[in-house]
C-alpha cells in the first residue's frame, strides 16, 4: 500500500504563494520554503520534483482561481443587464475582488510573469498548463467582444484587452502590491469603471470589406 501523505500540499502551496508575494519568486529557496511550511526539504522534492515545479503549480492555482472568479463576475453582470459594458466592467474589477479574498495570490499574479516560471527543468505538463492560461483569457476576451460588439476578430479583442488587462494593471497595481494590501478604495474602483466605459465608447475599427467577386460571363462561339 502507498504511504499516506503526511503533509497537506495545499498548505505548502499557500506558504509558497505568501513567500513569493512577500519577497519575489527569485528569492524563494527550498530551504526557506521548507522552514516556513514546517516540512523537511525532501517533502518538496518528493511531492513536486523541483522548486520550479512548486512555483509553477502555485502560480497556476492562483491564475485559474482568478480566471474562474473573473468569468463568474462577468457572467453575473451580463445576466439581465441592459448595458453590455457591465460585463466588461465586472471583469476589469475582478482583481480588486480577488485581492479581498486572496491577497497574497493577487500580489503574486501582478508581480510574477508566467514566462519567468518556464524553464528547461519544468515538467512538460506544467509548461503546457502555464501556456494554456492564455487560452482561457482569450476565451473570456472573445466572449466579451461578442457581447459588446458581436465581433470576435483581433481588433475587437485588442480593445477588450485594454479594458480587462491593461487598465486594471495600470490603475490597481499600486493598491494591490504594497507590503500591506488593503481593499481597493471605492473611488479607485469607480475611476477604473469610468475608464473602461470610456474606452468602449470608441468601437474597434470596422472590418475590412471583402472585395466583390465578379462572375465571368460565359462566351459563345459563332
Amino acid at each position: 500500500m502507498p504511504r499516506p501523505r503526511v503533509h497537506d500540499l495545499s498548505c505548502l502551496l499557500d506558504t509558497t504563494e505568501r513567500l513569493v508575494a512577500d519577497v519575489g519568486a527569485d528569492r524563494v529557496t527550498v530551504r526557506e520554503l521548507a522552514s516556513a511550511a514546517g516540512v523537511p526539504n525532501g517533502t518538496i522534492y518528493h511531492a513536486f520534483g523541483s522548486l520550479g515545479a512548486v512555483l509553477a503549480r502555485t502560480w497556476l492555482r492562483a491564475a485559474n482561481d482568478f480566471l474562474d472568479l473573473q468569468r463568474e463576475l462577468a457572467d453575473r453582470a451580463k445576466t439581465g443587464a441592459e448595458d453590455p459594458s457591465a460585463a466588461v466592467v465586472a471583469a476589469a474589477l475582478a482583481p480588486a475582488e480577488f485581492a479581498e479574498r486572496r491577497s497574497a495570490a493577487a500580489r503574486m499574479l501582478l508581480t510574477v510573469e508566467r514566462d519567468r516560471l518556464l524553464g528547461p527543468r519544468l515538467p512538460a505538463e506544467l509548461a503546457d498548463e502555464l501556456i494554456g492560461i492564455d487560452a482561457r483569457l482569450v476565451s473570456l476576451l472573445v466572449g466579451l467582444s461578442e457581447t459588446v460588439w458581436n465581433r470576435r476578430d483581433g481588433a475587437a479583442v485588442e480593445v477588450m484587452t485594454t479594458c480587462v488587462v491593461d487598465l486594471p494593471s495600470a490603475l490597481l497595481r499600486g493598491a494591490l502590491t504594497g507590503a500591506e494590501t488593503r481593499p481597493v478604495p471605492q473611488r479607485l474602483r469607480e475611476r477604473l469603471a469610468a475608464a473602461v466605459r470610456a474606452v468602449l465608447t470608441v468601437p474597434p475599427p470596422p472590418l475590412p470589406r471583402r472585395p466583390a467577386t465578379t462572375r465571368k460571363q460565359p462566351t459563345t462561339k459563332d
